[in-house]
C-alpha cells in the first residue's frame, strides 16, 4: 500500500492498514507471548519456516507496524525498533562487525555516539578512524585497512549542524565494498533521503523529530536493500551459516530482508533492546503530524536564525538554510526543503556568556533534548560534551560560548522575544 501513496500520506497509513472491523487506530499489542495450538506451529516460528509472532523481544505487532511505516518513509525494504537511538547505532555496526574490525566514521556526531565509539566500543575490540567531513575522497579512501567494515557519518550533525557528503562518502564506501550508515535523526526522511544519494542504511533517534512530543526514547535502523553482502568476503555474518539458528544462511533465505532478519532473530534475541509496544504507539502518534511539524520547525528556525545573525552578541551562527551559511550549497543538494529545526550558535562571550544567556531564558527550556515540538536548549561544552577533552571538542567542533538551540513550533514572535530578552541580560 505504501508505494501507492505520496509521502505525507504514508505519514499517516502506511504500515498498518486494518480489515474490516479491525480498528482503525495502530493498537497496542501490549503482550509478551503469544499463543498456539501446537508445538508444530510454534517450532516453525523458531525455525523462521512460518510468520509470526512468539515473543515481543524478537517481534511484536505494534512494533512492527511503525517500523514498516519508517521504512516506506526512508523507502527502504525494512527497519527495526530499538529502545534508544544509542542502541541503534550500536546495532547498526555490530550487525555487520566483530570485534578486531575497523570502522571509518565521521569526527562530526553527536557526543554520545562519538562515547560509544572511541570508548565503549573500543573496550571491545573495534577500531575506529575518525574523519572529518570535508576530507578530500583521496583522504578518504586512504583510511581504509583490510579489516574495514562500514563507513558512519551523520546527515546533518549534532550540534555543528555540518551537512555529511553522502554521495562522497559512498563512492568511497562502494569503491573499498563496504556499506555506509548514516544517522538521518535531524533532518528526518521529510527534509533528506540518504538512499537517493547512495547510502545503505538509515538509522534515527526516533526520541528526536519523528516521535517529537519528548514521550519516548527510541531508535530505529533502516535498510536500504540495494547493498551486495556476498561481493566479498567481509560479512560472514550474512553469507554464512549461522550455527546459533539452525543454520539459516541470511542472504541466500531472505536476499534483501538479510540485514534486518539477522539485526532480528540475532541481535535482539541475545541483547534485547526492543521497546515497548506502549512507546511505538507513541512514536507513531508522532509520526502521523511529522510532515506538518518538520515544516513549521524549519521556518521558526529560519527566522531565528536570521535573527541571531543579525545580533552584536553573536559571533557565529549555523544554520545550513542560511545562504551565508558554509553548507548553504550542499544544504540545496541534499535538503532542498530544509534541513531541521536546531540551530548553533556562538556567544562573543565564551563560556560564561553562553550560560548566562542560557540561564536567563524563560519560554525556552534547558533541556538534555532536541528536536521537541517545545523549544530547547543546550550548552554542549557542559553537558552532551562534557567528557571530551579540549581537542576532541575543537575536532568535534564544539566551542565554549557555542548553544545549541532548538526551535519549536510555538509562535515565531514568542520565541524570538524570549531570545531577544535573554541576551540583554548577557
Amino acid at each position: 500500500m505504501a508505494n501507492d501513496y505520496n509521502f505525507n500520506t504514508n505519514c499517516l497509513h502506511a504500515g498498518y492498514e486494518p480489515k474490516n472491523g479491525e480498528p482503525r487506530v495502530l493498537p497496542i499489542v501490549q503482550s509478551t507471548t503469544f499463543k498456539y495450538e501446537s508445538t508444530k506451529e510454534m517450532g516453525q516460528l523458531f525455525d523462521l519456516e512460518k510468520e509470526g509472532y512468539f515473543y515481543t523481544r524478537l517481534q511484536n505487532p505494534t512494533n512492527d507496524a511503525v517500523a514498516a511505516k519508517i521504512a516506506a518513509l526512508e523507502g527502504g525494504v525494512g527497519a527495526v525498533l530499538t529502545s534508544s537511538g544509542q542502541a541503534a547505532s550500536f546495532y547498526s555496526i555490530f550487525n555487520i562487525a566483530s570485534s578486531g574490525d575497523h570502522i571509518i566514521a565521521s569526527t562530526k556526531l553527536y557526543g554520545g555516539t562519538f562515547n560509544l565509539f572511541s570508548v565503549t566500543m573500543k573496550k571491545l575490540g573495534f577500531h575506529f578512524t575518525f574523519i572529518d567531513p570535508n576530507a578530500s575522497l583521496e583522504e578518504i579512501n586512504a583510511a581504509f585497512k583490510p579489516n574495514t567494515k562500514a563507513v558512519f557519518g551523520e546527515t546533518l550533525a549534532n550540534p555543528t549542524l555540518e551537512i555529511f557528503d553522502i554521495e562522497k562518502f559512498a563512492k568511497a564506501a562502494h569503491d573499498n565494498g563496504v556499506p555506509l550508515i548514516v544517522d538521518n535523526t535531524f533532518p528526518t526522511p521529510v527534509n533528506c533521503r540518504p538512499f537517493e544519494f547512495g547510502a545503505d542504511i538509515v538509522m534515527h533517534s526516533t526520541t528526536k523529530y519523528l516521535d517529537g512530543h519528548a514521550t519516548s526514547v527510541g531508535g530505529v535502523i533502516v535498510d536500504s536493500g540495494n547493498f551486495n553482502w556476498e561481493q566479498n568476503d567481509k560479512f560472514l555474518g550474512l553469507t554464512t551459516p549461522d550455527d546459533s539458528y539452525h543454520g539459516i544462511t541470511y542472504t541466500k533465505e531472505f536476499g534483501k530482508g538479510a540485514y534486518i532478519t539477522k539485526m532480528t532473530t540475532q541481535l535482539m534475541r541475545d541483547l534485547g533492546s526492543v521497546p515497548s509496544p506502549h512507546n511505538s504507539f507513541l512514536l507513531n502518534l508522532g509520526l502521523e503530524t511529522l510532515f506538518l511539524r518538520v515544516e513549521r520547525h524549519c521556518q521558526n528556525a529560519l527566522e531565528a536564525a536570521k535573527y541571531l545573525s543579525n545580533n552584536s552578541k553573536i559571533s557565529k551562527v549555523s544554520y545550513p538554510s542560511l545562504p551565508e551559511d558554509d553548507f548553504y550549497e550542499l544544504s540545496k543538494k541534499y535538503m532542498p526543503k530544509g534541513t531541521c529545526g536546531v540551530i548553533s550558535f556562538c556567544l562573543k562571550g565564551g563560556y560564561d556568556a553562553a550560560v548566562k544567556f542560557s540561564d536567563n531564558l524563560s519560554l525556552i527550556s534547558i533541556a538534555t533534548h532536541v528536536a521537541d515540538c517545545r523549544s530547547c536548549l543546550l550548552h554542549p561544552a557542559s553537558t552532551t560534551h562534557r567528557q571530551l577533552t579540549e581537542e576532541q571538542l575543537l575536532n568535534a567542533g564544539i566551542s565554549p560560548g557555542l548553544v545549541r538551540l532548538s526551535v519549536g513550533i510555538e509562535d515565531i514572535k514568542d520565541i524570538l522575544f524570549d531570545i531577544e530578552q535573554a541576551l540583554r541580560k548577557v
